[in-house]
């Protein structure tokens, strides 16, 4: 008997008891049993606290990027072993993908986005605020990891994704995590799990498992700490109202099961190609994992001319459809994950009986391959048919967490809006039109009611990952009942495990807190040209003051030859009457173009190229006669990494370009990037 272990406190440890039992979805038969008993949850959390969340802020989100990024790839190099594992959860291949490699996705994406932060353990946010006249009195945000645990409370359906697509994000914020996954299938976690502490990647700390029970481990949590819950919304609300969590003002996310919907638009015709786009996307959402997925279509949404079509289509599709072991060749979807499930699920069928009819499907009349149906939690494909939706409102309640929708019927699109919010809210609505105008006033009027909508048609759709895939880089979660919570979303995310706080003072003291120069502070001018430096001796707010230069009608002239630029604001002083300019005016590209003659080094040195510009703006005329000089200020330096051992060693050093005239005032202001060369090249 396989024993499922626990990493807690440094150490991997089984249950104290024999434990709840596990089965293999497919047969029938017990693969594990799990057991938290005997865990200290309280010597768990504050092993996170003391051990694994110091050594992760002392990270910088450079580092903690390139750790998740050596993570993915190792977990990538094992991906075989744990689809031996999820066979037993009842799962394709194409499912398994998901949930493995598509984990491993988010932890390849999360590394990517350390190129969005800085090269500090804390970060800032937004831009910065001039609260005085002369500036010399500033505000800012800083983000900075919170000194708690990220305690991930996670269902059964995505034992491996549903893990890393949290633990991605609380990592790269620098904040340690104690995951508690749905002990149907936590072997298979388990199994993800041991091969993270065996790689040795991860600082001590930063991950811990519960495989058993977590009961109690609430009553230890404090208010630097941040709950994540993904399952059913009664147990979500159960777990939201916890007393700690009120006292401690614990930041609990939620994210529940949910009535999603899927809308034929009511343009699509069954002679389109959006028509089979519909059938195919909500056959494959019905039937992918079996139906066990939050984001599964629980209400398919046809205009009432279109019902008969769209019923025959689907129960077409469907029919092809063959259950049985994952592991035989020609089966498209395996089971349930579990017959505790597979009775859950048969209790909501026969609840949605009672308001709408069975039109596609029967619990009795199906068959399995390569597999005995009574042993496995094997079900087909439930299709009711609901043709009073207004009234019979059951359908819009009840959520079976198997392959199971109801089709029902409307007449407008506002009367499809509405149908979709009688869902109370729900993490993802599609609609398939391919009429831009229906699209809009969907999406407008159903956007407050659902966390992600996606707008097919033939356009996108060979390309969409599709209704049920929630992407790193969106949020997700939804209002209402998929818990008013968000996960993923880039930064977004990344934001629920960092405290936010005002910053004020003049700045110089901004610019040393955030190590990003701040516009007025304080600058440093040396003897030896910026360009001349090594990555590692440029210092934040070191200047140049450049020589100036005064523009001339040649000037403007021949840079609107060269460009094509011959805007009349350039060069027909006869155009300008009722305009703001009192003559021709410089290009702005000319000036910025001036600007960069006038700050760079032309001999060959660290600097080995030019990497772009994040943020231009021209903000005065520069009229003939003007002139014009640069202060050329170091901002923010970011060190990359060495992608082989030959290659150069090097960072992305920002520079502030203030662009000034003759009376000392900004006429253009840019931040432009260039690659410079480290010193030490080990």
């Amino acid at each position: 008997m396989n024993k499922l272990q626990n990493y807690a406190v440094g150490q991997w440890v089984a249950g104290a008891d024999n434990g709840q039992d596990l089965y293999n979805a497919i047969t029938g038969e017990v693969v594990a049993t799990a057991s938290s008993k005997g865990l200290d949850f309280a010597k768990m959390c504050d092993y996170a606290r003391t051990v694994g969340g110091p050594k992760l802020r002392k990270m910088t989100f450079q580092e903690r990027g390139l750790m998740l990024k050596a993570l993915a790839l190792h977990l990538q190099s094992k991906k075989e072993i744990f689809y031996k594992v999820s066979w037993a959860t009842g799962a394709t291949r194409a499912d398994s993908w998901v949930d493995i490699e598509g984990g491993i996705g988010n932890l390849f994406t999360y590394a990517s986005l350390r190129r969005q932060f800085p090269d500090e353990t804390f970060c800032y946010d937004g831009d910065v605020a001039k609260l005085s006249k002369n500036n010399t009195f500033i505000g800012h945000h800083i983000c900075v990891p919170k000194e708690g645990v990220a305690i991930h409370i996670n269902a059964f359906n995505f034992p491996v994704w549903g893990m890393l697509e949290k633990v991605a994000v609380n990592w790269l914020a620098g904040v340690p995590a104690i995951v508690k996954p749905a002990a149907l299938t936590s072997f298979l976690t388990e199994a993800v799990v041991k091969e993270i502490i065996a790689s040795g990647i991860l600082p001590e700390g930063a991950l811990q498992l519960i495989c058993g029970s977590a009961n109690g481990i609430l009553d230890h949590v404090e208010s630097q700490d941040v709950v994540t819950f993904t399952g059913s919304a009664s147990t979500g609300k159960m777990l939201k109202a916890h007393p700690r969590l009120l006292q401690e003002a614990v930041h609990f996310n939620m994210e529940a099961d949910s009535l999603n919907c899927c809308v034929l638009g009511t343009d699509v015709t069954p002679a389109m190609p959006e028509f089979d786009i519909f059938i195919k996307e909500v056959s494959r959402e019905i039937t992918t994992k079996a139906g066990q997925k939050c984001t599964a279509v629980r209400r398919i949404i046809v205009p009432e001319n279109m019902v008969e079509d769209v019923q025959i289509a689907l129960g077409k599709r469907l029919a092809q459809n063959v259950i049985g072991d994952p592991n035989v060749e020609g089966v498209r979807m395996g089971s349930l994950a579990g017959k505790s499930q597979l009775i859950e699920v048969k209790e909501k069928v026969e609840l949605l009986s009672k308001t709408q009819k069975i039109i596609i499907g029967s619990f009795e009349n199906f068959e399995v391959k390569g597999a005995d149906k009574t042993k496995g939690a094997f079900m087909p494909p439930i299709i009711f048919f609901n043709d009073k939706p207004f009234t019979n409102t059951d359908c819009h309640n009840v959520e079976a967490f198997g392959p199971v929708s109801t089709i029902m019927p409307y007449k407008t699109i506002d009367e499809a809006i509405e149908l979709s919010k009688m869902g109370k809210g729900s993490l993802v609505s599609s609609i398939v039109t391919a009429d831009n105008s229906i699209a809009r006033q969907y999406t407008i009027g159903a956007a407050c009611m659902h966390g992600r909508i996606l707008v097919l048609n033939a356009e996108c759709a060979k390309e969409s990952t599709g209704h049920g895939s929630p992407m790193p880089m969106l949020v997700h979660g939804g209002p209402g009942r998929a818990g008013g919570g968000e996960e993923m979303g880039g930064k977004r995310g990344v934001f629920h495990y960092l405290q936010r706080t005002a910053i004020q003072g003049s700045p110089t003291t901004i610019s040393a807190i955030l190590n990003q120069y701040q516009q007025g502070g304080a600058q440093i001018e040396k003897d030896i040209h910026p360009f001349r430096q090594y990555f590692e001796d440029l210092e934040i707010g070191e200047t140049l003051i450049t020589a100036k230069h005064t523009i001339t009608d040649a000037d403007v002239v021949n840079f609107a030859n060269v460009s094509g630029d011959h805007f009349y604001a350039h060069t027909d002083v006869t155009s300008l009457d009722g305009t703001m300019f009192t003559g021709r005016v410089a290009h702005g590209y000319y000036v910025l173009s001036k600007a960069a003659g006038l700050f760079v080094n032309a001999k060959k040195g660290p600097v080995l190229l030019n990497y772009g510009i994040d943020e231009c703006r021209f903000t005065k005329p520069v009229y003939m006669g003007s002139t014009i000089g640069v202060r050329f200020t170091c901002k923010e330096k970011i060190r990359q990494e060495k992608k082989t051992p030959e290659d150069i060693a090097k960072g992305i050093v920002k520079w502030l370009v203030d662009v000034y005239d003759e009376t000392g005032e900004t006429v253009a202001i840019a931040t432009i990037l260039t690659m410079v060369k480290l010193r030490n090249q080990d």
